[in-house]
């Protein structure tokens, strides 16, 4: 399709001129100047003036791209190089916004559509929340790549409510229910289950332990990677790296395993998988069913292995340690990150509620 030039009208403060910006037949950016701003006071002025222009020089406007096709590109430059976010990414986007959007231009990616598809689909606020955020991304790349005219991204006026909210928060194990569940593991499970909870771990920084990062002389491990799908990575955040102190019901636990284990070399990871040859340790699926069946057996509520990381912070509230403390051992960058996690393991609500029906009575 010929159509005359599509591009923008910029303001150089440091020449003083107004030029027009846009992408010559090659498709490489260059601009034109329009004038200076005595020539041209107001940007409608020189907006004019690059209509004028435009009328002038014609050539072929890059087509606006489909979903689809702007998928492809957004995945080569700006999709997280995180392995697990990257995954859940591309999940989202193959599972919803391709079936429904991918086929369509971007432009016609419009706010009351989206608004009307995300209240249709039986998913959790949440899990909504993070497809208006795929879609605004995917928009935002468009102007950014300026594959589509400048303009307010549509995606701005697509609200989902209770988007920040879990529909079910990680159970917490009370300290019963833990005694009972892992006296249902087999090792190395059961070292991995008490481990996780004595140091409130993510799954992904547990599986990722070699024994190179246990100081044992001083007690402590330095937590600095994680594994998603069996791909080594940082931690989810810079502050979420820590040496954490060993107690020394850890550190006889962790010796233990060091003498039976096939895999006992510094560079070898902690929870080695006999099954990859020690090359790999095992995979959060491996831990999750070895986990379902304990619960079975223990005779307790399905868990998943998030509930271990819940309960540190249950267990860590119901002995009083100072919030600023718990968020610090949680490794947490906001404190209202801390504040939700986990649930009360003892009965201390029903005794709060308790004494103010006392003082309410009296």
């Amino acid at each position: 399709m010929r159509a005359r030039v599509v591009g923008r009208v910029v303001r150089n403060a440091r020449h003083g001129t107004w030029n027009f910006c846009f992408r010559n037949e090659q498709g490489k950016s260059t601009s034109r100047k329009l004038g200076s701003f005595s020539e041209l006071p107001t940007r409608e002025t020189a907006v004019k003036r690059a209509v004028a222009l435009g009328l002038e020089m014609r050539f072929h406007v890059p087509a606006v791209p489909t979903v689809e096709e702007l998928v492809v590109q957004y995945q080569k430059e700006r999709m997280p190089e995180r392995q697990s976010t990257r995954r859940v990414y591309l999940i989202w986007v193959k599972k919803y916004i391709l079936p429904t959007w991918g086929k369509m231009l971007i432009t016609e990616v419009k706010a009351r559509p989206v608004q009307l598809w995300l209240d249709s689909l039986p998913l959790a606020p949440k899990t909504k929340g993070h497809l208006r955020a795929m879609l605004h991304s995917l928009w935002d790349y468009a102007k950014f790549s300026e594959l589509v005219p400048s303009q307010e991204n549509p995606i701005n006026l697509v609200t989902v409510k209770g988007s920040s909210k879990r529909l079910t928060q990680p159970r917490s194990l009370s300290e019963e229910e833990f005694c009972v569940l892992v006296a249902q593991l087999r090792e190395p499970f059961k070292t991995m289950a008490t481990l996780q909870l004595c140091l409130g771990l993510r799954v992904s920084e547990l599986l990722a332990l070699r024994w190179s990062d246990i100081d044992w002389l001083q007690g402590r491990i330095n937590i600095q990677r994680g594994i998603v799908n069996q791909i080594v990575a940082p931690t989810k955040t810079p502050g979420s790296e820590q040496i954490k102190n060993l107690g020394s019901g850890a550190v006889a636990m962790l010796r233990d395993w060091h003498r039976k284990t096939e895999f006992p070399s510094n560079d070898d990871w902690i929870f080695a998988s006999p099954m990859q040859l020690g090359r790999l340790p095992y995979s959060y699926t491996g831990f999750w069913r070895e986990l379902q069946q304990a619960a079975v057996d223990a005779g307790i509520e399905p868990i998943g292995t998030h509930s271990f990381r819940a309960s540190s912070r249950s267990w860590l509230a119901k002995e009083g340690v100072p919030l600023e403390v718990q968020q610090r051992f949680m490794r947490h960058a906001d404190l209202r990150t801390t504040l939700s996690y986990g649930t009360p393991v003892d009965d201390s609500l029903a005794v709060a509620g308790s004494k103010l029906d006392k003082l309410a009575f009296n």
